[in-house]
């Protein structure tokens, strides 16, 4: 066997996608469990604060915020990790934050995409409920989701290979065609 130096993709190729692992092997199931406690701890602190509307409010406001926040550095953490993959891997957008097409094993698209959608679904549903009340702060706390599947599609996520198109050789010529 020959052991052969990495040569560029051919810049006309299509790089097929990576296939989707069938199988879950739980890599970043700590990431997902987290996800679903910050939906639990929104989902209690927006239905307390929906029923008693009293100084208790402020707590959901609280809980509301510190999602959020959470979320943010989340979302900005899994940025940073993605730039750095980027250099190898196609990464687009919908699939570090939302986990779009093969990036990830269907059960952690299921989880991880339902908690996100039972953050948005309580979240609205309770500032519906009260409109024009403290529980609007709601709204923002599913940062957290977004900001968690970001972080496991771009530590464990399986994007297809970079292919740069137009890229000269060392020597600095162009190719010739």
């Amino acid at each position: 066997m020959t052991d052969t130096p990495e040569t560029p993709q051919d810049p006309d190729a299509n790089p097929s996608a990576p296939a989707p692992t069938a199988v879950w092997d739980g890599a970043g199931a700590g990431l997902v469990r987290l996800d679903w406690a910050a939906t639990a701890v929104l989902a209690a602190s927006t239905a307390v604060s929906a029923a008693l509307l009293g100084d208790v409010r402020y707590v959901g406001v609280g809980v509301a915020l510190v999602l959020f926040a959470a979320g943010c550095v989340a979302f900005l953490w899994a940025y940073a990790i993605a730039v750095q993959r980027s250099r190898t891997d196609a990464i687009g957008i919908g699939g570090l934050y939302f986990l779009a097409g093969p990036v990830a094993p269907k059960r952690v698209k299921a989880l991880c995409n339902g908690a996100l959608a039972v953050q948005v679904a309580v979240s609205v549903a309770g500032a519906s409920v009260r409109p024009f009340t403290t529980l609007a702060f709601g709204t923002l706390a599913p940062m957290v989701g977004i900001g968690i599947n970001g972080l496991w599609a771009a530590r464990h996520g399986r994007f297809p290979p970079r292919v740069v198109r137009g890229a000269r050789p060392a020597s600095g010529r162009p190719r010739s065609s």
